[in-house]
């Protein structure tokens, strides 16, 4: 069968179809394409392979622009022509409150507060105070000063080890401080994690 001008499928086939020249004077096959203009990136114009080089050489997209929407046009195209905000604030309608409360396992922010809160000396506690209870299960785990619950976990896990009976023969004594520092961990992480 024969299917002049398109493919099997009824569909022309682009390079099947034949441009001529859109340069004056010129009446050779065109198969590259160039824009109109920068607003008209959509239209082209078609050119032959000589006259392709040509327009390439001489087409400037910023021309006519002033230097400082040269600067703006540069800007938008370095984020995509998609709108950014400052680092951590987020889009400007979006609701956020500086109170909204997140874990900090590693207890990287609490260090970085309490590092500044020392150079401007003040002290900046915004956890709640501890209560008797938790002031008491921290003596037994020998922990003072701020704690994280990495810091918390570690420090458990280390007398867990010096005094697990079977690290201490079975005895007696240690078995009950262990009793002891299960019960005070239990405290401090409850008061933690709230």
């Amino acid at each position: 069968m024969n299917y002049s001008g398109g493919s099997k499928y009824g569909v022309i086939d682009a390079s099947a179809r034949v441009n001529q020249c859109d340069h004056p004077g010129c009446g050779a096959e065109a198969n590259h394409r160039a824009p109109k203009d920068r607003s008209k990136l959509d239209d082209y114009f078609w050119f032959c392979l000589d006259h392709i080089r040509e327009y390439n050489r001489n087409w400037n997209y910023y021309a006519g622009m002033s230097d400082g929407q040269i600067e703006t046009e540069i800007r938008n195209d370095t984020v995509w022509r998609r709108p950014s905000w400052p680092f951590g604030g987020g889009a400007p309608d979006r609701e956020f409150s500086a109170n909204v409360r997140f874990r900090d396992d590693l207890g990287i922010f609490n260090a970085a507060s309490s590092f500044h809160s020392k150079q401007k000396g003040t002290e900046r506690d915004n956890r709640p105070r501890h209560d008797a209870q938790v002031e008491h299960a921290l003596k037994i785990m020998n922990i003072d000063g701020p704690v994280n619950l990495t810091a918390l976990k570690s420090r458990y896990k280390e007398l867990v080890k010096r005094l697990h009976p079977d690290a201490n023969g079975g005895d007696r004594m240690a078995e009950e401080k262990l009793k002891d520092i299960n019960q005070a961990y239990a405290t401090v992480k409850k008061f933690l994690v709230a």
